[in-house]
């Protein structure tokens, strides 16, 4: 996962969903011809089109592409990609929102050290925001995760972003740390909180 996924200039709350329409999204594994409207989704949540970053959009969105087409041409054995699919009729099979799970390590750089699954780049299309999707991919990342058979679960959400915050400890996630690097201080950009979940291996949700 490049780095630059969790340095944004501009990020859109995942917003928990005002009324729950469980049946419909269908949640599957994203496919080669889904990654145009993938990564389109993931670069209007994560990034502004305004001023330079408007101008740096396509590129970023090109990179987010290319990032998604090396992970599934090259899976490891722990990674998917997921995405909820509006399944309403008269729709073209829209997809609605996105989520990756990997397994990550305690030192990531070397990939020694104890291994956890991840959640990132978790974005709803703002047309889809407030309907579900969000929820139903974090309960389709947790049935993953365990099936893997992993107890915990891990992502980063920005200090700033306290909607993303409410999503995530509505599903069950807690702080587990504040992390700063130097962009926090030399762009004065929000830090990323690491967040963690234990999870009920016998849940069936």
């Amino acid at each position: 996962m490049t780095p630059w996924f969790f340095q944004q200039s501009h990020q859109q709350p995942v917003t928990a969903s005002a009324k729950q329409t469980s049946c419909r999204f269908l949640i599957r594994a994203a496919t080669p011809a889904d990654l145009t409207e993938v990564a389109q989704i993931i670069a209007e949540s994560f990034h502004s089109q305004k001023g330079f970053w408007g101008w740096a959009f396509p590129l970023l969105r090109l990179g987010i592409y290319e990032d998604l087409r090396h992970r599934l041409a090259s899976p490891a054995p722990h990674h998917v990609c997921l995405v909820a699919v509006d399944t309403t009729a008269g729709t073209a099979n829209n997809i609605a929102g996105t989520v990756e799970l990997g397994v990550r390590f305690s030192d990531y750089w070397t990939e020694a050290g104890r291994s956890f699954p991840y959640l990132s780049n978790l974005a709803v299309c703002s047309k889809y925001r407030r309907q579900g999707a969000a929820s139903q991919l974090l309960e389709a990342s947790d049935k993953v995760a365990r099936e893997w058979g992993f107890e915990d679960i891990y992502l980063h959400v920005l200090e700033n972003n306290h909607q993303a915050q409410q999503l995530y400890f509505k599903f069950g996630y807690r702080v587990h740390k504040v992390e700063s690097n130097w962009n926090t201080f030399l762009f004065k950009r929000s830090q990323q909180i690491l967040l963690h979940k234990h999870l009920l291996l016998n849940s069936t949700s």
